[in-house]
């Protein structure tokens, strides 16, 4: 059922692209890797090519390891200078657009406008809200979202928030994925992309560890490399910090490295980014 109502989509043809998009270092990997040169080459770690209020000691998967970037943001990042964020190295950001049936960012307007003048491919991602049918969750979305703005597929931000004043509800497996698959149906729909999901560990180990095997992920991983938070989950973004510093924005960033070389991030974007 997955497969077939995801390939209908525009642009969402499951053939090949992800899986050359193994995370580097995953050592149940090598010797796949070593037949990809782009990969394989690639400088070992290094002390990180953004700074880090409070850096973490990766080891020898560091995320320097890969060469795309990316960054994500919401009105918390206040004035953006896109072009100081294009100069920084940024390749890719995801921009909060909605939240719930009745929220939506503020800022979401003008940020992705000023990513697209800087020339910088952007998406606009979806926080969810468990105690709101996810058909009205699509429907606020869509009703909020131009088709301008979606350049990268849109993302479904899937997670337990624990600091909620009006939303304590924390639905069974079973419910939370029936309700993720009626958004992502109906925003994949619309926009002709197959969302993208976004999730951390705790809401990944309880939810969707072997599911949605068809879609790519984006794994938030502040401490390790995903391989040892995820085992053998496939991804295709890692938010390894949101305790970055950027050019170009003041306080605290997200960051997040794409699962490939530059060569892979190319093939990638004219995949999905059409």
């Amino acid at each position: 059922m997955l497969l077939v109502a995801a390939t209908s989509l525009a642009g969402c043809s499951s053939t090949g692209l992800e899986d050359s998009l193994q995370p580097i270092g995953n050592a149940k990997k090598q010797t796949a890797q070593s037949n990809r040169p782009d990969v394989k080459k690639l400088d070992p770690p290094g002390n990180g090519r953004y700074g880090d209020r409070k850096p973490v000691d990766f080891g020898k998967y560091h995320p320097d390891r890969y060469p795309v970037h990316g960054i994500d943001v919401s009105k918390w990042q206040g004035d953006i200078d896109w072009n100081e964020v294009k100069r920084a190295g940024v390749a890719f950001v995801f921009i909060k657009a909605t939240e719930g049936g009745d929220h939506n960012d503020s800022r979401f307007p003008e940020y992705w406008r000023g990513a697209r003048a800087a020339g910088i491919p952007h998406a606009p991602y979806h926080f969810y809200y468990f105690c709101r049918p996810a058909r009205e969750q699509a429907e606020w979305f869509i009703a909020n979202v131009p088709r301008e703005s979606v350049q990268m597929p849109p993302v479904l931000d899937v997670e337990w928030n624990h600091a909620s004043k009006t939303c304590t509800t924390r639905p069974d497996p079973e419910t939370v994925r029936i309700e993720m698959k009626v958004w992502m149906d109906m925003v994949g729909r619309h926009y002709g992309k197959r969302p993208i999901i976004y999730t951390p560990v705790d809401f990944h180990r309880e939810n969707l560890d072997g599911h949605f095997q068809n879609y790519q992920f984006w794994l938030r991983s502040v401490a390790a490399h995903p391989q040892d938070i995820y085992p053998d989950h496939p991804w295709t973004f890692w938010q390894y910090t949101g305790t970055g510093i950027m050019d170009g924005i003041k306080g605290d960033t997200d960051i997040n490295a794409f699962a490939g070389s530059k060569k892979q991030w190319e093939a990638w974007l004219r995949k999905y980014a059409r």
